[in-house]
This record gives structure tokens, C-alpha cells and sequence, in this order.
């Protein structure tokens, strides 16, 4: 059996080495909570050993961040320096990569203001939109990953003692990024393999809509002209793959923005700006959400709404099936980087110009009219379970079946 030391350094390498597959000269920026610098310093090793030229790290203390909602003023929430941008920016001149250590306090803004941490997103958002832009146009490599963090680990487990949680989590961390087998490297090959093999077979099906069904859920999805199914492996324009989700378990493409009507209901909670929404449902008509509801959190999804205009509408359908990897933990992570790859799941916001074929031959215009929803926020939400059915309509009118009591149809 591995010892926690060793999976750490599995981990640490499978980062460097798969997921965002450092090269030599490269430059790498890694942001993080300053409860996980031990694993960044690992990481910042790692990377170095790989041929990093530079590593940078930003740490970030969330008490700190909440401090600043609670007390700053209005312009200095709305205020990003220039050298913040530029740093971005020059990494992603120089074909840098970026990693992102993902470990939120699932309540760690509950009583903030919703329209005061909107107001800063939104100020982010906007300032970093270049390097948004390289992230969906595949100019970078980059990468979002999770570590435990006292809180995080006392919300998925909340009966056990302190050192049990961060124990239990990072084993449920290993486990989901297939550190716990002999050679993950190999077992994330076959992985992706398989995935790939689902994504071809959609992309031979020629899908133009998508129905989905369950108890809450009959909601009608148009996918995008051209639209390609992915899998969370990409490949920048220098031929560098990477994994930007460790773990992946989705296949998903793009939707036309304008043509997502009927209702969808969420199946987990979604940790957002450390604040959970829960039991959720949006309406669609045309593209754009006309009505929400939620049971906790709703005044936070109604500010996702209004962050811009192509919040209120979807970037992304992704297909996980119940039966998988992580789904069959039977655990909620309040984590949408977990809970998303247990399940199917749909972003409202941005798209990725990668589920487009050719999507460089087009302006953006272009790829507007071909159902492109352009947004500076991308959110994730859960909608999978069980009682999941999907059907495909293909673009010569026939229906097949994608997805039957939660799992592949195929």
C-alpha cells in the first residue's frame, strides 16, 4: 500500500507532467489559499524539475477576502491594478501555463452582500478578459485542482474529528484522481481513451438537439452549427495537451444560445462565491432564463443572472453518467470541480470556441450567429441523477437514445 507521501508526490507529478504537461522554458503562475502552500511548494518543485523557467505564486487568505467585501468601498472593489492584468497577460504572451488550487469554504461569504461580491467579479471579469479569451481559444495550458482545507473537509464531513476530515478528503482526492492505482498515468490514458470513444460516437451521430428528462427537468437543448463533443483533454495551438480539470469525467459540447427552452432542475447544491444555492430550477424560453426559483441561496443565483447578459443563457452541456467514478461515492462535495464530474451538468455563461469546428476560420460575429454565448462568467450546475433520460435528434430527424436511468444509452 501507498503511503500518504507517496500519493502526494503522484499527485504533485501528475499535475506537473499530465495535466498541465510542463515544457522546458515555460512559465507557470499557481494561485492558492495560504492553507495549502505545503502542497504548492511541492508543486513549485515539481515544476522546476520539469524545466519551468519561473514559477509564480499568488496566495490568497479568504478571511482576508471577506474582510474586503464586508468593509471596502464600492471603487475599491471595482478596482484591478494594472500590474494584476499584466501579469496574466504576460504569462499568456509567452505561452505560459496556470494553475489553479480550487479548495473554497462552501460558507465562507454567507450575510455578504450578493451585489458587493458581483460588483467585484464583474471588475475581475472584465479585467482579465484577455486571458479568459486564451484560456477558451486553447492559447494556454491550465489547470483546476483541489486540495483539502479545514473547512471544506468539515462540510463534506461533518461527524468526523478534525484531523479524520482532512484525512478522509484528501483519500477521496486521491482516489477520484486514480492516484490509488499502481500507475495513474496509465489508468488516466485508459481513461481518457474511453471518454474519447463517447465523444466520437456523438460526433457520428450528427446531434442537432438534445431532450432531456426527469422529475423536475423537461428542458429542450439546440446544440451549436458545427458543434464538436470534447473531452477534458485539450491541446493548445503549440500541440501541448492538458487536463484543465484533474478530475475529468465529463463529455460535453456546445449549446445554441438561443435555443434552450423549458424548465431544468438542479440535483446538488452549487458552491458559488461561498455561497450555496440549493434546490434550484430555471426556465427557459429562446435562450434565455425567464424565471428562477431556489429553496436556499436564491438571491445569489439571481445575481449569476445578472452578471451579464449571457449568464442568462448556456456555454456548455456536459454528459457524466450516475454510474461513474466519482457519482458512486455518494458523496456531495460542495465543490462543483467534484460534483460536476458526478454528474451531468450545464453552464450558464461563456462558451469554449473549441466545441466549434474550425472556430479560428470565424469572427465573432460569425460565431455568434452559429450559437457562440459570449459571457465573462461560466457556472456550472448539477442536474444528473438516476431518473436521467436523454434523447438526441438528429439532424435528419431521427431520436436516439443518449442517456437512460442516468447512464450511457449506448
Amino acid at each position: 500500500m501507498k503511503s500518504f507521501q507517496k500519493k502526494l508526490e503522484e499527485y504533485a507529478d501528475l499535475t506537473i507532467k499530465v495535466a498541465l504537461n510542463i515544457q522546458e522554458g515555460q512559465k507557470l503562475r499557481i494561485s492558492a489559499d495560504i492553507e495549502n502552500a505545503d502542497f504548492v511548494e511541492l508543486v513549485t518543485r515539481k515544476a522546476y524539475e520539469a524545466g519551468a523557467k519561473k514559477v509564480y505564486t499568488d496566495f490568497n487568505d479568504p478571511i482576508i477576502q471577506r474582510i474586503t467585501y464586508e468593509k471596502a468601498p464600492e471603487e475599491g472593489l471595482v478596482e484591478i491594478s494594472d500590474w494584476q492584468v499584466n501579469m496574466f497577460e504576460e504569462i499568456v504572451d509567452e505561452g505560459g501555463a496556470f494553475l489553479k488550487v480550487y479548495a473554497p469554504d462552501p460558507d465562507f461569504l454567507e450575510g455578504i452582500d450578493p451585489e458587493r461580491i458581483a460588483l467585484n467579479r464583474r471588475a475581475i471579469g472584465k479585467a482579465l478578459n484577455r486571458y479568459k479569451k486564451a484560456q477558451t481559444n486553447g492559447d494556454i495550458s491550465w489547470c483546476l485542482l483541489s486540495v483539502p482545507t479545514k473547512k471544506w473537509a468539515a462540510k463534506v464531513f461533518p461527524d468526523l474529528g478534525t484531523d479524520m476530515q482532512i484525512e478522509t478528503l484528501w483519500d477521496k482526492i486521491f482516489y477520484t484522481s486514480r492516484i490509488n492505482t499502481d500507475d495513474p498515468v496509465t489508468s488516466w490514458k485508459k481513461h481518457l481513451r474511453d471518454l474519447q470513444e463517447k465523444a466520437n460516437h456523438l460526433n457520428d451521430k450528427n446531434i442537432s438537439v438534445l431532450h432531456y428528462k426527469a422529475p423536475g427537468t423537461n428542458l429542450t437543448i439546440g446544440l451549436a452549427d458545427d458543434h464538436l463533443w470534447k473531452t477534458a483533454q485539450f491541446t493548445t495551438k503549440k500541440g501541448i495537451q492538458f487536463l484543465p480539470n484533474l478530475p475529468t469525467e465529463e463529455v460535453f459540447t456546445m449549446p445554441h444560445k438561443d435555443k434552450i427552452n423549458g424548465i431544468v432542475t438542479s440535483t446538488k447544491p452549487l458552491n458559488y462565491d461561498g455561497n450555496l444555492i440549493e434546490n434550484f430550477s430555471l426556465t427557459f424560453e429562446n435562450g434565455k432564463v425567464i424565471d428562477c426559483r431556489a429553496e436556499k441561496g436564491e438571491e445569489h443565483l439571481k445575481s449569476i443572472l445578472d452578471i451579464d447578459d449571457g449568464t442568462r443563457s448556456l456555454g456548455e452541456v456536459a454528459l457524466v453518467p450516475h454510474d461513474s467514478l466519482i457519482s458512486n461515492l455518494n458523496l456531495i462535495f460542495f465543490n462543483t470541480l467534484f460534483d460536476e464530474n458526478a454528474s451531468c451538468h450545464i453552464a450558464l455563461g461563456n462558451a469554449l470556441s473549441l466545441n466549434i469546428k474550425d472556430a479560428e476560420k470565424y469572427s465573432q460575429e460569425e460565431l455568434a450567429e452559429m450559437g457562440f454565448n459570449e459571457s465573462i462568467g461560466h457556472i456550472d450546475f448539477m442536474i444528473g441523477s438516476s431518473n436521467l433520460d436523454i434523447d438526441g435528434e438528429t439532424r435528419d430527424g431521427k431520436s436516439i437514445p443518449i442517456f437512460r436511468n442516468g447512464g450511457w444509452a449506448f
